[in-house]
C-alpha cells in the first residue's frame, strides 16, 4: 500500500523526539509539509535538521508550550503564516505523570490536563474551521491504554487520557458530515526517552529494564517509534478514508481490553 500525503500539511505537538518524531519522519517521507512544536529550542532544531534530510517538503520547528493557551494561539498563527493551511493534526504532547491517588495536589492535576486534554480542545478548535471548510481533515489523539482500562496509581495520566478518548468520540461525530476524521492512538510500551530516564532514576541497566517490562507484553517486547509512526501515517491518509470514532492499541497486545 503507498500512503502518499502530498499536498497536506501536518502539525504535530511534542514533535523533536520519541513518537512525535517518528511521525514526523513518516509523514515528511511520505509528502506531506511539517509543523514540529516543542519546548526545547536545541531539541527542534535537531529534528528540523534530521527530518530535513529526508524530504525537499517545508519543514517549520517552532518553539513553544502548548499547555498555556497564548502559546498555542501563537503558534498556530505562526504555521498558519508560513505555511498557510493544517490537514493533519497530531496531538502527542505529553508526559506519562503517574502516582497515588492521595498524594497528587490540585496543581498536578491541573497541569496535566492543560498539556493532555486542553491542548488537544485548543488546537483541534483552531484548526476546525479550515478542515470544515475544505472539506478535509485527520486529528489524531495519541493517548495511552490508561484510557480504556486504567490501572491502580496510573492518575493523573490515566484519567486525562479517558477524557481524551471522550473528546475524540465526540470529534469524531461532529466532523464526520465535513470529511474531518478524528481517531487515537493508545501507546503500550514503546522505546522512548522516557524509559531511559526511568531505569536511570531506578538505578536499573536499561536492558534488564526493558526485559522486566517486556514479560507484560504478549509480542514479548517494547515497540519501535517507527512502527507507530506507520498506522499514524494510514489514519492520515484517503487510504483509511472510512476510520473514525476508533481507539487503535498499538501495544503488542498489552492492553486487557480491546
Amino acid at each position: 500500500m503507498n500512503i502518499d500525503l502530498s499536498g497536506r500539511t501536518a502539525f504535530i505537538t511534542g514533535g523533536s523526539k520519541g513518537i512525535g518524531l517518528a511521525v514526523a519522519r513518516q509523514m515528511a517521507v511520505s509528502g506531506a509539509e511539517i509543523v514540529i512544536v516543542a519546548r526545547g529550542r536545541e531539541t527542534l532544531d535537531a529534528a528540523a535538521v534530521q527530518i530535513g534530510g529526508l524530504t525537499r517538503r517545508r519543514i517549520l520547528a517552532l518553539q513553544g508550550d502548548v499547555s498555556v493557551a497564548a502559546e498555542i494561539n501563537r503558534v498556530y498563527a505562526e504555521a498558519m503564516k508560513a505555511l498557510g493551511r493544517i490537514d493533519i493534526l497530531v496531538n502527542n504532547a505529553g508526559t506519562s505523570r503517574t502516582g497515588p491517588f492521595e498524594t497528587i495536589t490540585d496543581e498536578i492535576w491541573q497541569g496535566d490536563f492543560d498539556l493532555k486534554l486542553f491542548a488537544a480542545i485548543r488546537l483541534a478548535r483552531l484548526v476546525w474551521p479550515q478542515m470544515k471548510d475544505r472539506p478535509f481533515g485527520r486529528i489524531i489523539n495519541v493517548l495511552n491504554i490508561g484510557a480504556k482500562a486504567p490501572r491502580p496509581g496510573s492518575a493523573p495520566t490515566s484519567v486525562t487520557r479517558a477524557a481524551g478518548l471522550a473528546l475524540t468520540k465526540v470529534l469524531a461525530g461532529e466532523g464526520a458530515p465535513h470529511n474531518v476524521l478524528v481517531n487515537a492512538l493508545l501507546v503500550g510500551l514503546i522505546e522512548a526517552d522516557q524509559h531511559v530516564r526511568a531505569a536511570a532514576k531506578a538505578g536499573i541497566d536499561l536492558t534488564d529494564y526493558i526485559a522486566a517490562r517486556a514479560k507484560d507484553i504478549p509480542l514479548g517486547r517494547f515497540g519501535r517509534a517507527e512502527e507507530f509512526a506507520n498506522i499514524a501515517c494510514f489514519l492520515a491518509s484517503d487510504a483509511a478514508a472510512y476510520i473514525t470514532g476508533t481507539a487503535i492499541n498499538v501495544d503488542g497486545g498489552r492492553s486487557p481490553v480491546v
